[in-house]
């Protein structure tokens, strides 16, 4: 089916966001107090730097981890770890609802280090902030009914006493990635806490700031400082030495470097949990309502700039209400305010550095080179920062096209016309990822139905991403090639513990005994099987 549409793009179509007047800059948050108070305690030899997207200038001076150092913060930790693990459930929980209240009370410092350190508007840094008061609230109620010892059916009722229990693994290992340097840090690690573990975190190094921002108000709310530790370094060198080291490794990144960490840790015989990349759609169904669906593309497509895993990179559009819902989407892309202020008003930031932006652009003009439609966007746009790229809409986007299959974590929506449900089905699941897909339409009752052909982790109806990944109660997580393990709700959690068993045998023993030989034992258990079906034991 070709897939076309009219409208033309127009170079340098968005609008610059207005800065408000004293409007707090890199320097006013920055400051080598406030580094040397986020740094106490990293374990690095060596130095480094990150730098902000908005102007590619340098943030702040870094310690830097050698693989030495990732020993000793493991060897720290662990020392640390069974006082922790012995500290009672409540406490620990007590912990992250602190952390819940700092957090929405000193909001406006992680904001700006997470605005600074990404180059994303303030209301999407106010995304992850919401994910990690969500998680910590969730997990500081829930977690001492999710750990409690569990009674289950022994193998002879009345004569086996049973509890399942759950122990701490130890020290996790994480790593986490540079697009949303709060919420996938500490979102992430705080289960781990609070099931009695300690963590060593890898966040990537341009972004580190907003993961020991994290660290240092944890502390603040009671966790102990060796619980947590932080290694900074460049991932081929420090990343390969926290799976080494972890009793379980923690990892969200792309899919090529999430199978190098399951083979590491699959080598020692550890388990892993991966959040990978995703090639994610959005349906928009003929009855569905097209002026709140083409605003929900905006958020879906154009959140932080595209860089989120769970964000819409294809959007399929019912042939029926193609053109009136292509009107109103690119009426909307193309009034996208453009902005670097640390402050509220802006629509899009920044892409996080070169290498995004190269994939950007490669993936647009090789595109149109062979024959996609640019119908918005398409073109960067240092007038307003190093790594700004306007938001782009393709049409006409096919096999071999990069864009077509490949995730471009940018900025960019290729737009599909589908006729029928079986067929746009069929198209959506057509890709190696499984993470995350909307359906939009008026019938909750087709949306739910559709979802459940879907093979992505998540499914969500008439939004893009938020109410799934927002509803911690439930797991988040990927099928194929998406990633393995689940965050969120108790897999979250259980994923961070051992389950252990305890079984005890009472009256008399699960052998021959009181006198019976082995045949009348043998015969005795039988009789006692056939009866446990019969009064439907489990």
């Amino acid at each position: 089916m070709t897939d076309s549409y009219a409208p033309a793009a127009t170079a340098r179509t968005n609008p610059k966001a207005p800065a408000p007047e004293g409007a707090r800059t890199a320097a006013d948050v920055v400051t080598p107090e406030v580094v040397a108070q986020l740094t106490r305690g990293v374990v690095g030899s060596g130095r480094t730097a990150n730098h902000s997207p908005f102007t590619g200038e340098k943030l702040a001076d870094l310690p830097e981890s050698s693989p030495e150092d990732v020993r000793t913060a493991f060897d720290r930790a662990r020392a640390a770890q069974p006082v922790w693990a012995a500290t009672p459930v409540g406490q620990r929980a007590a912990v992250l609802l602190r952390f819940h209240d700092l957090v929405l009370q000193r909001q406006a410092e992680i904001l700006d280090l997470v605005q600074l350190e990404t180059g994303k508007t303030r209301l999407h840094a106010h995304e992850e902030l919401q994910a990690v008061v969500i998680a910590a609230r969730h997990y500081g109620r829930r977690a001492p009914a999710y750990l409690r010892p569990k009674r289950h059916t022994g193998a002879v009722p009345v004569l086996t006493k049973v509890t399942e229990q759950r122990q701490p693994r130890g020290v996790i290992g994480q790593i986490a990635p540079w697009n949303y340097p709060f919420e996938l840090s500490v979102g992430d690690a705080l289960p781990a806490f609070v099931a009695g573990n300690a963590v060593v975190m890898k966040p990537d190094t341009e972004t580190a700031l907003s993961a020991l921002w994290a660290r240092d108000l944890l502390i603040e709310a009671g966790l102990p400082a060796e619980v947590f530790q932080v290694v900074i370094g460049e991932g081929a060198v420090v990343g390969p030495a926290v799976v080494e080291h972890g009793d379980y490794i923690s990892f969200t990144g792309s899919t090529r470097t999430g199978r190098e960490v399951a083979q590491r840790a699959a080598a020692r015989l550890v388990g892993s949990s991966l959040e990978l990349g995703g090639k994610n759609a959005m349906l928009v169904l003929e009855d569905a309502d097209i002026e709140k669906a083409a605003a929900g593309a905006i958020r879906a497509c154009f959140s932080s700039a595209g860089q989120l895993c769970v964000s819409i990179e294809r959007l399929y559009v019912h042939e029926s209400v193609a053109d009136a819902f292509t009107a109103r989407f690119l009426a909307r892309v193309r009034a996208m305010r453009l902005g670097t202020s640390l402050s509220y008003g802006a629509d899009m930031g920044s892409l996080a550095g070169q290498r995004q932006l190269e994939t950007v652009t490669r993936h647009v003009e090789e595109a149109v080179e062979k024959g996609a439609t640019l119908l918005a966007g398409g073109v960067a746009r240092p007038d307003i920062g190093p790594y700004f790229f306007e938001p782009t809409v393709l049409s006409g986007v096919e096999a071999p096209m990069a864009v077509c299959a490949e995730e471009t974590f940018g900025p960019v929506v290729s737009l599909y016309r589908f006729q029928d449900e079986d067929e746009v089905v069929e198209r959506v699941n057509a890709t190696p990822y499984g993470l995350n897909s909307s359906v939009w339409t008026k019938d909750a009752r087709r949306g739910r139905r559709i979802a459940g052909r879907l093979r992505t982790g998540t499914v969500n109806l008439n939004e893009g991403y938020a109410p799934a990944y927002g509803s911690v109660q439930s797991p988040m997580g990927g099928m194929k090639e998406s990633g393995i393990g689940r965050r969120h709700g108790s897999e979250g959690l259980y994923k961070f513990t051992e389950a252990q068993t305890v079984a005890e045998q009472r009256l008399m023993p699960m052998a021959p005994s009181f006198g019976l030989d082995d045949a009348q034992y043998a015969a005795l258990m039988t009789r006692g099987l056939k009866l446990m079906k019969a009064f439907r034991l489990r």
